[in-house]
């Protein structure tokens, strides 16, 4: 009996022999698979497994409309940085715009934010009309300012006697209406992250504050700001992918144009990544040279996610 004990409890101490799984383990990894399971096969099937075979197109000569595709190895991804001057000015055009809408939206939702959480009378109602945009979809949203922007900021400019030409009208201002349009949309969403993030601000730190004398934009500086910090890291990640991928108003409110000079060509003024890839699959037949497009688009996202996420998390540990 004592040898028997004491091989026994050797065995269930010896961390380099697994002991079996009870019951209740077994229960709850099929449990875990049967919840898991159809949500990782349909992940797969949609995303991951498109995935690898687009990279495999990427070096064909795939057209879409042929079953067969020929290996050409890096010719699409030559081709793209030495004679696709429109590709070059979308990429470049959305870091911009990107950049831009970074600062706008994170600038708008953080104010609203503040705004909200004053204890304001109607307070939830003003919380509700702000997210309400984030309801209508891209292309209706991007038909509706169009309407705004052509006609009536043209005729407010004309009623007050100041000639006012649309802002879709010239490349630079085409390209702020697209953010402001976005902005109106996305603003509310990122907002109410911020409001949760401001609510859980323990109220003694507020009190504390008030009670020695500081200031509202010093109880903004050295409380509110750090406190949130996780919150502009999940706001900034949002708006950078979301901006990098915005299509739909794109496609409803500016259509690409207007044309501009570009290298001594003349290009599609506000045609942003997304849109430079969808057409160039559906206008000009070529499914391997939007897959190189696309593969390209991830790896410079991805690099600047993972860039961006690194940067705020840092800012966050020294707060």
């Amino acid at each position: 009996m004592l040898l028997a004990h004491f091989l026994l409890g050797g065995f269930m101490n010896n961390p380099t022999i697994k002991r079996p799984k009870s019951k209740r383990e077994r229960d709850n990894q099929l449990m875990f698979w049967l919840f898991v399971g159809p949500a990782l096969f349909a992940f797969s099937l949609v995303i991951v497994i498109p995935f690898f075979i687009g990279i495999y197109y990427s070096f064909t000569d795939w057209t879409a409309a042929s079953t067969s595709a020929n290996w050409i190895g890096l010719q699409n991804y030559v081709q793209l940085f030495t004679e696709s001057t429109q590709f070059i000015y979308s990429l470049i055009i959305t870091i911009l715009y990107s950049a831009f809408n970074i600062v706008l939206i994170n600038s708008v939702s953080f104010g609203l934010a503040l705004l909200v959480t004053r204890g304001l009378k109607w307070q939830n109602i003003y919380r509700v009309g702000f997210f309400l945009p984030n309801l209508v979809g891209g292309l209706i949203l991007g038909y509706l300012w169009q309407f705004i922007f052509n006609n009536a900021f043209v005729q407010l400019g004309d009623t007050i006697g100041m000639a006012w030409n649309s802002m879709l009208a010239d490349r630079s201002t085409a390209l702020i209406a697209i953010s402001i349009t976005w902005a109106w949309q996305y603003a509310g969403y990122i907002m109410m992250i911020y409001v949760i993030a401001i609510q859980n601000i323990p109220a003694d730190l507020i009190e504390a504050a008030q009670i020695d004398g500081a200031r509202p934009i010093h109880r903004l500086r050295y409380i509110t700001l750090p406190m949130v910090a996780p919150a502009f890291t999940v706001t900034l990640f949002l708006t950078l992918i979301n901006s990098f991928k915005q299509f739909d108003v794109n496609f409803s409110l500016t259509q690409g144009g207007p044309w501009t000079l570009f290298n001594d060509m003349y290009i599609w003024g506000t045609k942003l990544i997304s849109m430079q890839i969808y057409d160039t699959w559906a206008s000009q037949n070529n499914a391997a040279l939007a897959q190189a497009q696309a593969i390209v688009f991830f790896i410079l996202l991805t690099l600047i996610s993972i860039m961006q996420v690194r940067a705020n998390k840092k800012k966050e540990i020294e707060a």
